[in-house]
């Protein structure tokens, strides 16, 4: 793998951790070359909104660590409202 020097990133994935190792895998030992990662999406899609609600997630993951902006404890779950946001209800 050290040869590869492009992530193509295709398809949104529900836990972007599975997307981390992905790109990780492309910068193993003996990489000399910048490592590029595109991401296709396409606008106003469900692939759109999982985008989005997976950053207010790690937002709200970064402040319970107190890494990001101060906040109370806010669950890192999938709420109803998160539902209704990602199906347009």
């Amino acid at each position: 793998m050290v040869a590869a020097c492009h992530v193509l990133l295709l398809d949104v994935w529900w836990n972007p951790t599975t997307e981390d190792q992905a790109i990780d895998r492309a910068h193993r030992i003996g990489q000399k070359k910048t490592v590029r990662v595109s991401r296709f999406t396409v606008r106003n899609t469900i692939e759109d909104r999982i985008l989005d609600l997976q950053e207010r997630k790690r937002q709200i993951v970064a402040s319970a660590f107190g890494e990001g902006e101060a906040g109370g404890q806010k669950p890192t779950r999938l709420s109803a409202a998160d539902l209704k946001y990602l199906f347009r209800l």
